[in-house]
């Protein structure tokens, strides 16, 4: 289970973040995670329960943003959100496009007291 790594890399992340503002702790933590992450969201959320015990964000609400696969045609030009993972315009059915969102995990806020 690899969200145990990737909570770690979180929380390290935070840590600095809040070192860097003067932040005592952290009361909400907002991330965005892709559908083709690779990212389990109900393990990283049990993860996140389990590891933030004793850290800056014991406490804290965790909000995750599930990111659907965006995609660009580079036959049309079409930008398309895509209800199931299926690398097709829906407009022109070219499979000539480019993933422009939906791949990744990214920390997008944090509130801080």
């Amino acid at each position: 289970m690899h969200e145990y790594s990737v909570v770690q890399a979180l929380l390290e992340q935070i840590e600095r973040v809040a070192e860097e503002n003067g932040a005592e702790r952290v009361t909400k933590v907002v991330i965005k995670i892709g559908v083709m992450s690779g990212v389990e969201p109900h393990l990283l959320g049990i993860a996140f329960e389990t590891f933030r015990q004793k850290t800056v964000c014991d406490g804290a609400e965790f909000v995750m943003n599930i990111q659907p696969v965006t995609i660009v045609c580079r036959n049309c030009g079409m930008r398309s959100e895509l209800d199931a993972v299926h690398y097709c315009c829906p407009e022109c059915e070219s499979v000539e496009v480019d993933v422009v969102d939906g791949e990744e995990m990214f920390l997008m806020s944090l509130e801080m007291v």
